[in-house]
C-alpha cells in the first residue's frame, strides 16, 4: 500500500526538520542549533553545538506525490509514501 522512511533525529525539534519535493526527489533535511550559558560570579560560560543533515529520495512512479505525509514523535521521523495502483494492461507486439 506505501512505502515509509523513517529516521532517527535526537534531539532535534519538530520545526528544525524541512521536507521537500522537486520532481521526483524528495529531500529531508534539518538543521540543529543549541547554545548552553552558564555564568557564574568570577566567569561565563558559553557553549555552541550545532548539526546538519540532507538526504535526497529519487521517488517511483507509483507514488502519490499529492498524499506524501510526515508525522514526528519522539525524534523519529516517519514519511509516508502512498504507491497507486498501476494496472498492467496485456499487450501483443507484432513482429514485422
Amino acid at each position: 500500500k506505501e512505502y515509509r522512511i523513517e529516521a532517527s533525529l535526537p534531539g532535534m525539534k519538530k520545526e528544525d526538520v524541512k521536507i521537500e519535493i522537486d520532481k521526483k526527489i524528495l529531500t529531508i533535511s534539518g538543521e540543529r542549533k543549541q547554545a548552553e550559558t552558564d555564568e557564574k560570579m568570577n566567569y561565563s560560560r558559553r557553549e555552541f553545538h550545532y548539526g546538519s543533515f540532507k538526504r535526497s529520495f529519487t521517488l517511483p512512479e507509483t507514488i502519490l506525490q499529492e498524499s506524501i505525509a510526515a508525522e514526528y514523535t519522539d525524534g523519529i521521523l516517519t514519511v509516508k509514501l502512498p504507491k497507486q495502483e498501476v494496472k498492467q494492461e496485456k499487450k501483443e507486439v507484432k513482429i514485422s
